[in-house]
């Protein structure tokens, strides 16, 4: 019953903190630390111990799961060469540079035990940095750099901390510590794609949700602890089934499997992340008391955890300079400066590093003083850093996701996608199909392709478009049928199972209403073709750029007396029609009398175009 009460308390402070951080938006790991530490000196509050076992086998498997399955495998291989520098390169330098500062300022310290707390401070926490990144509107590349940094850097920290530990003990050859690496990186591979292809194999057969998510909590620990029988890297092999899985999921799993599964990660992820800050703040009483019965002085305690935290922020800024300045020489070109001032900039560390720093085994010399330096690295560079990074952002001025080009690719993707339906269905259909079931998901198609489109733009010449229509009316409607459904739950008018089964269908329905996003229409900059989505064929080579309007609103709509939602200009001849969304369709209708190409959005701070032809954007 105490274990029980300690843990509800823990998720109890941690609802409780996270939620005033988000009112005030401030950043929710520092501020779960600080509560953390204030906590560790109150008289009476339990005392938790953070064992390493916990955190490496218990905390780590399933929190770098939940961030696997999230990420694309694809940007992983776009970006695999800075990923590969900081992940590898950067752990080994920040391994050396630190593990010299520390062995200079700690007297008669061994050299492997100053290598071991640089391997201990090496790897920088991702959920503080993409916290913050998204807070504040980083590059979305920074962003896929960070979390793939993230991913790979915790394995490489970690067998380079199991080297020194060895050193430690006695002489360890070069050899020795290239093997090492090189059976727990091949382990941590093998292990990690023999899990994800036998989890694959046995989700692709499941078809309940509930048995699918209860096989997606054990795949993290198996992957952990096949790879660390081999004596290879458990974290690798997290990784490695994670990535395989999440990318793999659209075609394994059902739509209400996938929705499950993200929301229970979603909730998995949340709770342990901010329990594990929550848990770093509550060691501070118990490090300080330990380094207290150090034969050091407190002034050298002050000048050691300065000098460590000092030498690991300037590490990661000196190596992210370097290799900008290294792959502008040796290529021409290199990312702007500013994206490596973010990056290096970026490095706050967490629940790995304090973890770790307990993995030293309880005869390194001079442990206490080690542990309160990487208590130091993890408190301050989250203060330091976590708190100046979003200044530092909107100072250097990095571009921001654009929702408006957002909007334009999922437009482009969606018309994509409803053409594609459309000719199955031409191609499945029997003649004994009901025509108005035909028309009913063809209608359900146009519905949904023609919301996103009608995101775009900003003129439109009706008060509310179809879809945010749509939207207020089946919403109502929605809570209408609700609250029958409550009715009969009240009045026992239906069995439980019955209600149950009704009200998931309403919510399915509701989660899945196509949610218009305003955002999209407030951009300030021009909203063009995206590179990574534009299309490229004849016509839109051939095509100008613009085009002299014939009228200054749909032709047809103001011949008819009618309203259109957006409005489109045929690049050929200069006519101006209203989009699919209008009622008219008369863009469309132009392109089929007349054949021309290719239109262009006739929008205010719109230059995207589209071919009809070749159903391309550019």
């Amino acid at each position: 019953m105490e274990t029980a009460a300690e843990i509800a308390g823990l998720v109890v402070v941690v609802l409780a903190v996270t939620g005033i951080a988000r009112r005030f938006d401030w950043p929710e790991p520092l501020c779960l630390i600080v509560v953390g530490v204030g906590l560790s000196f109150i008289p009476g509050v339990p005392h938790y111990e953070l064992s390493p076992e916990v955190v490496l086998f218990g905390l780590l498997p399933p929190l770098l799961y939940a961030t696997a399955i999230r990420t694309s495998l694809i940007d992983i291989k776009a970006n695999r060469s800075p990923i590969g520098l900081l992940s590898v390169g950067l752990v080994a330098f920040t391994t050396v540079a630190v593990g010299l500062v520390t062995w200079w300022v700690i007297p008669d310290l061994p050299l492997a035990a100053g290598l071991a707390l640089g391997a201990v401070v090496a790897p920088p926490d991702a959920v503080a940095a993409t916290a913050v990144a998204r807070r504040v509107g980083m590059p979305r590349k920074i962003v896929r750099i960070l979390e793939g940094e993230s991913l790979i850097n915790d394995a490489a920290a970690l067998v380079a901390l199991r080297t020194a530990i060895a050193a430690i003990a006695g002489s360890v050859t070069l050899w020795e510590v290239g093997g090492d690496f090189l059976l727990a990186a091949g382990g941590g591979i093998v292990a990690g794609l023999l899990i994800g292809f036998v989890a694959s194999a046995v989700r692709k057969r499941l078809d309940d949700p509930v048995l699918d998510t209860a096989l997606s909590l054990v795949v993290p620990f198996v992957a952990y602890i096949a790879a660390e029988v081999v004596h290879g890297s458990g974290v690798l092999a997290v990784v490695i089934a994670g990535l395989m899985l999440g990318h793999q999921a659209p075609r394994l799993l059902s739509g209400s499997s996938r929705l499950a599964s993200r929301l229970n990660w979603r909730t998995i992820q949340f709770l342990l992340e901010n329990v594990v800050f929550l848990l770093i703040g509550l060691q501070l009483s118990r490090i300080l008391a330990e380094a207290g019965r150090s034969e050091l002085g407190i002034g050298t305690l002050v000048v050691v955890c300065t000098a460590v935290l000092l030498a690991t922020v300037a590490t990661r800024l000196l190596w992210m300079y370097a290799i900008g300045g290294l792959r502008r020489l040796l290529r021409g070109r290199a990312w702007p400066w500013t994206y490596s001032t973010v990056i290096g900039w970026a490095g706050m560390r967490g629940v790995v590093t304090l973890a770790a720093a307990f993995v030293l085994p309880p005869e390194t010399p001079h442990r206490a003083v080690l542990v309160l330096a990487a208590f130091t690295v993890v408190a301050g560079t989250l203060l330091v850093q976590g708190t100046t990074l979003p200044r530092l952002v909107r100072s250097l001025r990095l571009p921001a996701p654009d929702p408006a080009e957002d909007a334009l690719q999922e437009a482009g993707l969606l018309h994509d996608m409803k053409y594609a339906a459309m000719v199955r269905l031409d191609e499945i259909r029997k003649p004994e199909d009901p025509e108005d079931v035909i028309d009913r998901l063809r209608d359900r198609l146009r519905q949904r392709t023609d919301a996103a489109w009608e995101r775009l733009g900003t003129a439109s010449e009706l008060a509310e478009t179809p879809s945010e229509a749509y939207l207020r009316l089946r919403t109502e409607m929605l809570a209408a049928e609700r609250e029958v459904l409550l009715r009969a739950r009240d009045q026992g008018r239906a069995d439980d199972v019955v209600l149950r089964r009704v009200l998931e269908t309403l919510d399915i329905e509701e989660s899945t209403l196509d949610q218009l996003q305003r955002d999209a229409a407030e951009s300030d900059s021009e909203l063009t073709t995206p590179a990574a989505t534009a299309g490229s064929c004849r016509h839109l080579g051939k095509a100008p750029a613009d085009a002299e309007p014939n009228t200054a609103g749909c032709e047809e709509c103001l011949a008819e007396g009618k309203s259109w939602v957006h409005l489109r200009i045929c690049l050929e001849c200069g006519h101006v029609g209203c989009c699919d969304s209008s009622p008219g369709r008369h863009a469309t209708a132009h392109f089929h009398d007349s054949r021309h190409p290719v239109m262009r959005s006739h929008e205010p701070g719109e230059s995207w175009r589209w071919c009809f032809v070749d159903r391309a954007l550019g």
